[in-house]
């Protein structure tokens, strides 16, 4: 199979002036978790719910200063993104995606934009469903963070591990999972003039998690409960990877946690097995 096969079509852009608010509600519009910015008919650049979600963290005075809506997509882009040729393998944009970290590659045939082939594109390729063997051949350990954990926190986290945290209770149970979309999509005001920048690892909240000890979280813009969606699918170590990717495919989700008698394993993500085929 090659690019032309599985690519996206049509292409949703925006304009590099055009705010994050603008591309939040495009992202939510299209089902989409990435836009191409284009400028006079030239693809200037890329920006995904990963770029939205990780600049809910910023040190930058600048940033603080002024609402993350706001900012022009200019400001967030990746800016020339890669592109490729319809007849690429399947195999070759799968070994792409994971040399550099990206989840989508912009089509281009003589110059012209005709697709881009995302990692969800890939999913449901017949290179994919070829793929045997079970589950934990694929999964990766899977970043567990407190339900009391602050957005900076797990912000961290997530841009450590694919952009998802698994979010447990006191007891090590499953409570929920974030993902970009829910970093991207959350509602985030920034810090108001006079707040502190020291901002903790994590906190008591009022209720249902205790009184608050420190001054100093007393405005903590959010946890990780505030973020996590819920419940969690999940699937065992033994299940077949088909069998997984369909579950993925049917509920139009990015990973699986992988449980068993209780005790959380690992996760299956998409780009997990993504790489089972570039292997």
């Amino acid at each position: 199979m090659q690019a032309s096969d599985v690519m996206s079509t049509p292409v949703h852009v925006l304009g590099p002036d055009d705010s994050a608010a603008y591309a939040r509600n495009a992202m939510i519009r299209h089902r989409c978790s990435r836009l191409l910015v284009v400028d006079e008919d030239r693809l200037v650049g890329i920006v995904t719910k990963k770029d939205l979600g990780y600049r809910l963290r910023q040190a930058e005075p600048a940033w603080r200063r002024r609402p993350i809506d706001r900012i022009p997509i200019r400001l967030l882009m990746t800016p020339d993104p890669i592109s490729v040729a319809p007849d690429l393998t399947v195999g070759a944009l799968a070994g792409i995606m994971l040399e550099l970290g990206i989840g989508g590659l912009p089509v281009v045939d003589d110059c012209a934009l005709v697709g881009i082939v995302t990692r969800s594109d890939l999913l449901g390729s017949t290179s994919v469903a070829r793929l045997e063997g079970r589950v934990e051949d694929l999964m990766s350990e899977a970043a567990l963070v407190s339900r009391y954990h602050s957005l900076d926190h797990v912000v961290e986290h997530a841009a450590q591990h694919d952009g998802r945290v698994v979010v447990v209770n006191n007891d090590g149970t499953l409570a929920g999972i974030i993902t970009e979309s829910n970093l991207a999509f959350y509602e985030f005001a920034g810090r108001q003039p006079g707040e502190s920048d020291r901002e903790p690892t994590m906190f008591r909240r009022e209720s249902p998690g205790g009184p608050k000890t420190r001054p100093y979280v007393r405005d903590v813009s959010a946890v990780a409960e505030d973020l996590m969606s819920g419940p969690v699918e999940t699937t065992t170590p033994g299940a077949p990877i088909a069998e997984a990717v369909g579950e993925m495919r049917a509920l139009q989700i990015n990973s699986l946690v992988v449980v068993e008698d209780g005790e959380i394993k690992g996760i299956i993500t998409r780009d997990g097995v993504i790489k089972g085929v570039a292997l």
